[in-house]
């Protein structure tokens, strides 16, 4: 008989930082059953016009849907559950989640008209879950959101422990500290690997606590007489709070601006945090009260076009705005990629002479993620026999598999996205085969891949511009002046010489074909248009999309 093997194979959140998705398989090649863990997204930028997030291609597990037991979800950052909605449709599974991430899991699917009530289960914090030969025992953890949970998941064969994302906080703010008992308990039973974030692998020490944080934007905010704007991440609900709890030490009123911030304010007092707070006023209210009693808290910490801080800054939000000598405190760390758009703000900032405050000048903020240090602590408690590495780029990822050497761990092994690995039976995991992944655009309402015409075609527009040309037909064949427009093509004054170019071209091309007959319309149109892009290209350099339409009357 073929035995039983413990699978697991990441689609997305290997060799990146966002898009998680982790599957995990029991059983042999006849009878296998199937979880996922998180399902998350990553934002696109401008290389890739008219999309703005990415998530792992589920092809590869849509195709064993039949023997899905369901999703797992860690906790309730965009990276982990950003792409459940969009990929959900084609699964049609049980979702799990503990509350809060519950909460913004059916906002997400209210968005899209979809009635989730009867798949999503929610699960307490600390308790178990059994599906099929998987017990799935939540473990609280501390990040830079609510309710983050590392996830020990025993077989028969034994057990590994998913970190999901995690940290040390000694001093979380809002919700539970790391348990750090049950860890030691699910240590001393025995892991056989624990596949761990990479996220902050090079940072030496500890990732920091929010009640120093707090402490540091306090201590800033008392010496501020104007208005104070601070931005961060919406999600961080334990900043959320900090910023309530200086604008009530400071005497100041709070206004909550951005719609994810509302969201993240209403989901998090739904499910019984943030408690005994200041009542937040609303931003049409907020101009009527003087500059030294009025704090903003902003979406947009990462410089996003659409975000509450850009229209803030460049003055174009209906309701806020800021103005000389006021002060904006950055309560965030700049996401890989985001540099350019976020100076780019930053810089606006300073030259209408406003204070910024970043973590480049004082202490303003603490990383979600685990430190060096914070990472010994992680091994000495769960003493695992195996570390894999993933939430990171495969720089994070090699580091980690040496960083977990250094540790003594006996078993390490670097993987990356559609690699197969046996954990379990075995003396270590190993890779044994490769599965398809690759990634998905959200483009409008519909999921492409990377191929897509439609992603191609606009690329080459964003790059060359677009030229379009309709000839008009009579029925005895003549033709009259060809309609010719173009948008994105350089223009200086022999623009119309190219015009005029294009049209004598035209009338050469169709006197060498018969315009009655509809046979040679195709090789008419395919003639017409490499000439046509033939003389833009020596006119102006640019190589345009070209649309050729030709109308009979």
């Amino acid at each position: 008989m073929k035995k039983d093997e413990l699978i697991f194979c990441p689609l997305g959140g290997s060799g990146e930082i966002g898009m998680n998705m982790n599957l995990y398989a029991y059983g042999n090649e006849e009878n296998r059953k199937w979880i996922v863990v998180d399902m998350g997204v990553t934002f696109a930028d401008d290389s890739i016009p008219g999309v703005d997030l990415i998530f792992p291609d589920p092809g590869f597990i849509i195709d064993k849907k039949e023997d899905l037991l369901g999703i797992i979800l860690t906790h309730a950052h965009e990276d982990h559950i950003g792409s459940v909605s969009h990929i959900w449709p084609k699964l049609k599974c049980k979702i799990y989640a503990t509350p809060f991430t519950a909460v913004l899991i059916q906002e997400k699917f209210k968005e899209k008209k979809i009635d989730i009530s009867k798949y999503l289960n929610i699960v307490p914090l600390n308790t178990k879950i059994k599906l099929d030969n998987f017990e799935i025992d939540f473990v609280t953890l501390t990040h830079s959101i609510l309710e983050p949970n590392g996830l020990s998941i025993s077989t028969p064969l034994g057990t590994i422990l998913h970190t999901g994302d995690w940290k040390i906080d000694p001093n979380p703010l809002i919700g539970g500290n790391i348990d750090e008992k049950k860890l030691k308990e699910i240590g001393k039973k025995g892991v056989s690997t624990m596949i761990c974030d990479s996220t902050n692998v090079f940072s030496p020490g500890r990732a920091g606590s929010e009640l120093d944080v707090r402490k540091s934007l306090l201590q800033i905010m008392e010496n501020k007489s104007n208005k104070i704007l601070v931005t961060s991440f919406a999600s961080n609900v334990a900043r959320m709070e900090s910023i309530f709890y200086c604008a009530k030490k400071t005497g100041r009123s709070i206004c909550l601006v951005g719609r994810s911030m509302q969201r993240i304010y209403k989901a998090a007092k739904k499910c019984g945090y943030l408690g005994n707070l200041l009542e937040p006023i609303d931003p049409r209210d907020a101009g009527k009260i003087s500059k030294n009693k009025i704090l903003y808290l902003a979406t947009g910490s990462q410089g996003e076009p659409m975000g509450a801080m850009n229209r803030i800054v460049n003055g174009i939000h209906p309701e806020v705005f800021i103005e000389e000598n006021d002060c904006v405190i950055f309560s965030s760390k700049i996401i890989p990629g985001n540099e350019k758009k976020l100076y780019q703000l930053q810089n606006l900032i300073v030259k209408n002479n406003i204070e910024i405050i970043t973590e480049e000048n004082a202490f303003v903020h603490v990383s979600g993620h685990p430190n060096r240090d914070d990472l010994k602590d992680m091994y000495s408690w769960v003493k695992p026999k195996c570390i894999i590495p993933v939430h990171g780029e495969h720089r994070h990822m090699k580091e980690h598999v040496s960083f977990a050497k250094e540790m003594q761990v006996p078993k390490t092994l670097l993987i990356e996205n559609g690699d197969i690995i046996k954990l379990l039976p075995g003396k270590e995991p190993s890779i044994v085969d490769k599965a398809p992944s690759g990634r998905l655009y959200l483009d409008g309402n519909l999921n492409v891949d990377v191929d897509s015409k439609s992603i191609k075609d606009r690329k080459n527009i964003s790059i060359n511009g677009y030229l379009e040309i309709t000839l008009i037909v009579s029925n005895n064949g003549n033709i009259k002046k060809p309609v010719i427009s173009f948008k994105g093509i350089p223009e200086d004054s022999d623009a119309e010489n190219f015009i005029f170019d294009m049209e004598d071209e035209i009338f050469s091309i169709c006197k060498t074909f018969s315009l009655q007959s509809k046979n040679q319309e195709k090789n008419l149109i395919e003639t017409i248009k490499q000439n046509c892009r033939r003389i833009v290209r020596e006119k102006t350099g640019k190589k345009p999309f070209t649309n050729i339409n030709i109308a009979r009357i």
